[in-house]
């Protein structure tokens, strides 16, 4: 291992160490408990609110922002970091992830709900997100800038590289190509849509989000079928392995909860701050409006998309688990590197066809075409945030954007998850503080909401009766 390779490990390691695992568990609990449980007690008032939503001519429709959302968080976390969770820590840690999502949207909906109320309107656009609700709520700028330069090295440099390298090691398998080529036509085609702006990925977004999420679905009930003896089986090894009681994976049960929560947050990005980004960008009549289809899209992203990456996995025996010294404990394909190859010879083994292997491939490249285009906004408007909407600063961004992508295939895959969960996790130590220091806030905008409805009229929002002041003008009607 390299001086950089042994320097990003230790310091990945620090930010991932037992505190970062408590504090998002408890700002989850916390934000669950203090606000009875919206994401759960809302849930159908949520869908209805991501058919009928608002929209303006200087942001996106909440379908959109919920769209590019989903398809950010909808990436390779949900399918080779299922895979790497269960590698290093064994199928309880899929438990966790699952925990996390149920108390982590509320997390998401306080942070999404912030960012709208906070938002401001640069250059005739909606936008916002952690560093302006830094700024604006807590008066400190120097906290914001932190954050945005955060948001610019994650999304922006570090973790790019984990999807295109999905992405060529998928194409490349499926199809006998190289893999700097797959990476290069890849990264031309993010490059021509991510100069359209957020209006041009939200409608896309918008369109292939739902289409892979039904595909992936489709092909995990078929796995289901084929396998259903031992679906009782591998549900029972996940609560098991949870807790410690599989003997097998007992002696890892640190390790289990560790990872179920590190991949949990990549994946779902609640608490982040991500997800607070776009959702600011989107037009509402209310912020508790989008915090509301944000803490949906935490849910989706786990409970759905999660999900069928570790039943298609452990139905299918596509696994391999190791413990702290790197010594198996579980060898079922000892010569298949894990990740996305993983989901993709299951599903090849187990549905009995190469073909199977090639539409995973294209379902990847949409996954993380999604991605990379949620990615890329989260990192350009904390650009924006910074440089005050300089266009030479943008285009330069774009640049390192895409070369940060062609990274991808030429850095290890360790090293590539490691820089990845660096990014992430540098994000979220800013954001998950300054959600629970403006937590005040956050839960009066819920109460405003719901107080709102019950009366009947006409929904609004003025940001003083909450204690936000709005010196942009932006909620002035």
């Amino acid at each position: 291992m390299s001086f950089i390779e042994t320097a990003i490990t230790t310091v990945n390691n620090l930010i991932w160490s037992t505190p970062m695992i408590v504090i998002c568990l408890l700002a989850g609990v916390y934000f669950s408990i203090r606000m009875k449980f919206p994401q759960l007690r809302l849930l159908k008032h949520t869908f209805g609110l991501l058919v009928h939503g608002e929209t303006d001519e200087n942001g996106i429709t909440p379908f959109q922002a919920f769209a590019t959302t989903v398809g950010a968080r909808v990436g390779m976390g949900n399918i080779a970091g299922v895979a790497t969770a269960i590698y290093f820590s064994g199928p309880g840690a899929v438990f966790w992830m699952w925990l996390l999502a149920l108390i982590g949207s509320a997390s998401s909906f306080v942070e999404c709900a912030l960012a709208q109320a906070y938002k401001s309107k640069d250059g005739g656009q909606y936008t916002g997100g952690p560093a302006y609700y830094i700024e604006k709520g807590l008066k400190c700028k120097p906290y914001g800038i932190a954050f945005a330069i955060a948001a610019i090295l994650g999304p922006g440099l570090f973790m790019p590289g984990v999807q295109t390298y999905s992405v060529a090691s998928t194409v490349s398998e499926a199809f006998s190509v190289g893999m700097t080529p797959v990476t290069i036509v890849f990264c031309i085609i993010v490059a021509i849509v991510i100069c359209g702006g957020i209006k041009r990925i939200g409608r896309i977004a918008e369109v292939i989000a739902p289409f892979m999420c039904a595909v992936y679905l489709i092909m995990t009930i078929i796995i289901l079928v084929l396998f259903a003896d031992r679906i009782p089986t591998v549900f029972a090894m996940i609560f098991k392995s949870a807790f410690g009681f599989e003997q097998a994976f007992a002696g890892i049960m640190g390790s289990t909860i560790a990872w179920g929560i590190k991949r949990g947050v990549y994946s779902n990005e609640a608490g982040q701050g991500s997800g607070a980004i776009v959702a600011a960008s989107a037009s509402c009549k209310h912020p508790a409006e989008q915090g509301l289809i944000q803490s949906l899209s935490v849910i989706i992203d786990t409970l759905l998309v999660c999900t069928c990456s570790a039943l298609i996995i452990l139905l299918t025996e596509t696994y391999n688990v190791v413990d702290a010294s790197g010594s198996f404990i579980v060898s079922n394909v000892p010569d298949v590197e894990y990740g996305i190859l993983w989901a993709q010879n299951a599903l090849v083994n187990g549905l009995g066809a190469n073909w199977v292997g090639q539409v995973l491939s294209a379902i990847v490249v949409l996954f993380v075409f999604t991605s990379l285009l949620g990615y890329y906004y989260q990192a350009e408007s904390n650009v924006t945030y910074i440089f005050k909407n300089s266009k030479t600063a943008i285009w330069v961004f774009r640049v390192i954007f895409i070369l940060s992508n062609l990274a991808g295939v030429v850095v290890t895959n360790d090293t590539i998850w490691t820089m990845g969960d660096l990014g992430c996790g540098l994000m979220t130590w800013l954001n998950v503080i300054a959600i629970l220091l403006l937590s005040t806030k956050g839960i009066r905008l819920l109460k405003d909401y719901e107080e709102k409805l019950k009366s009947g009229k006409e929904m609004s929002f003025d940001p003083a009766a909450v204690g936000i002041e709005d010196k942009d003008g932006v909620w002035s009607k």
